[in-house]
């Protein structure tokens, strides 16, 4: 078993792209991804499980303690590098002293784009569901500790994935890998037992889809939470790579 030298955290939002940048890394041959190991902890630590679509299966299927997760997260993975997709809020409640030892990504989103696709599936989100208040805790928490941290915009990603995957490898000390950039369509095994009900897109796709601004009406019972959300987003913009 090769030793894994590093461990790569994607802390997303939902709706983020981040199952794209999983399937990406997952063509290197030289890493194991993760599915949002923490899912089953945060379903059992809050009341999502009550509209979170799927979720008494994940209850079924998964770790459901976090420290176990963690413990797996920071032990031997067979490959150099792990992945581990994870979304910010699934962090509830939990020690984020293991960071130390792994890499730190913040993927975030455009709310004008991500709020409507988000409420597709959980009608009433909150600042709580959609984790842009916890990416700035993060940084927050990563400057305490004298982290290096990278943050990823969405809408970066898709026009220039190649320079931007490229500056992402060169912030993780990992070479850049040409196969990052294409997979065939369908799942992966490592996909979620979720997948059915948020990774249709991803599933018809064979690489980073090109990026088209939305032009349908923004729903009006979500611009409260919209005008919650932009300065954050914005903040977190203006330190993306």
């Amino acid at each position: 078993m090769e030793a894994t030298k590093t461990r790569v955290n994607v802390w997303s939002g939902p709706r983020n792209i981040s199952t794209a940048i999983m399937y990406s890394f997952a063509q290197r041959q030289d890493t194991v991804v993760y599915d949002e190991p923490l899912y089953g902890y945060y379903l059992k630590s809050t009341n999502a499980d009550a509209y979170h679509p799927g979720a008494q299966k994940v209850l079924s299927e998964m770790e459901t303690d976090g420290n176990k997760v963690i413990s797996m997260m920071e032990g031997e993975h067979g490959k150099p590098i792990a992945f581990f997709k994870q979304m910010t809020h699934h962090l509830h409640s939990i020690d984020k002293g293991f960071m130390k030892g792994m890499v730190n990504v913040i993927l975030t989103r455009d709310p004008n784009e991500m709020l409507p696709s988000f409420a597709k599936e959980i009608e009433n989100p909150t600042m709580t569901d959609v984790g842009y208040k916890a990416h700035l805790d993060l940084i927050e928490y990563f400057k305490s500790e004298g982290m290096e941290y990278v943050v990823l915009d969405s809408k970066r990603v898709l026009e220039s994935p190649e320079v931007i995957l490229d500056k992402l490898c060169k912030s993780l000390n990992i070479p850049f890998d040409l196969s990052m950039l294409s997979w065939e369509p369908g799942p992966i095994p490592e996909d979620g037992s979720w997948a059915e009900f948020w990774y249709a897109s991803v599933h018809k796709s064979s690489g980073f889809m090109e990026y088209k601004s939305k032009n349908t009406p923004f729903p009006n019972r979500l611009k409260p939470l919209l005008e919650e959300c932009l300065p954050v987003y914005n903040e977190l913009k203006s330190l993306a790579i």
